[in-house]
């Protein structure tokens, strides 16, 4: 199977332009799949749709998560798909094969007492503190990735209207509104913090290291470790947390779903609805607290 495996792959990175990580991760599943037929006495024309679906269960037997078997499946549709179209097969035994259903993980949030303990544990005496401080109220204020905060530029920041041009997945852009809180941290660390960083070198980004460079997201989510340690929280804090926060706060607070979905640059309005999983469940809790028979 390796040949048709390596022309596959080939195929995947000339014609579908599909990135290096993505080529990995159907190799690896396409491989165990060869291995696992291969120790069968299986031969590829021979493999029949009960066979694939044995392998399907062997991978989740083994202990893996749902996501990685749909991984597996999705590999092996795609892969058989193409030898019918390519190579002239005239049955494709991955037809009929139903992906497994993807698992549901409700996004984890800080709740807004939280939220001010993490930013208020952020000192302002320097530099470093100015800017991490106007960091940490803007990928709460606005809902921003991690991604979009590290290339956020000056010539896309407008303080005056409170406003925020980042660019997201799909290369979309999108302009997102400013809290107050987070207008005041960010004119602070522009006017005071953000001077003191720039090197002969520095480019438009607006979040620089003490080199002068723009933060990574590694060095970003260190710095919110950090701050969470000293702020006492328990929960492990990452910065998506706080785009989870921001969307969750959001809709308790009454948004409408359509508006969060555009604040989070979600192209898909079924992304943004698992946070109405999240509302939910805080409404189960309330009851259980509160009504007697909770």
């Amino acid at each position: 199977m390796s040949d048709e495996i390596e022309q596959f792959l080939i195929y995947l990175a000339t014609e579908r332009g599909l990135s290096t990580n993505y080529q990995l991760i159907v190799q690896r599943s396409l491989e165990t799949f060869a291995d696992w037929a291969s120790h069968r006495g299986l031969a590829l024309k021979g493999i029949a749709p009960g066979d694939i679906t044995d392998f399907l269960a062997f991978r989740k037997r083994s202990g893996l998560q749902a996501s990685t078997v749909r991984l597996d499946a999705v590999a092996i549709r795609i892969f058989f798909r193409f030898l019918v179209s390519r190579q002239g097969w005239s049955q494709n035994p991955a037809e009929s094969l139903s992906l497994p259903r993807p698992e549901k993980h409700l996004p984890e949030t800080l709740n807004p007492g939280d939220v001010r303990r993490l930013i208020e544990s952020v000192g302002q005496g320097d530099p470093q503190g100015l800017r991490d401080r106007a960091m940490l109220e803007l990928l709460y204020s606005s809902g921003l990735r991690v991604s979009e905060l590290c290339n956020a530029r000056l010539e896309n920041l407008d303080l005056e209207s409170g406003f925020i041009r980042v660019t997201g997945k799909g290369n979309k852009t999108r302009l997102v509104p400013i809290g107050a809180p987070a207008l005041a941290a960010m004119k602070s660390y522009l006017e005071s913090g953000r001077p003191t960083l720039v090197k002969p070198k520095t480019g438009a980004e607006i979040f620089l290291s003490v080199r002068g460079k723009k933060l990574t997201p590694q060095r970003i989510w260190q710095l919110i470790k950090q701050y969470a340690a000293r702020a006492g929280l328990e929960i492990n804090v990452f910065p998506h947390l706080m785009r989870h926060s921001f969307a969750t706060h959001l809709l308790g607070g009454g948004a409408d779903l359509r508006i969060i979905q555009e604040l989070l640059g979600h192209a898909d309005i079924s992304t943004t609805q698992i946070y109405t999983h999240v509302e939910k469940s805080g409404l189960k809790a309330v009851l259980k607290k509160f009504h007697p028979r909770g």
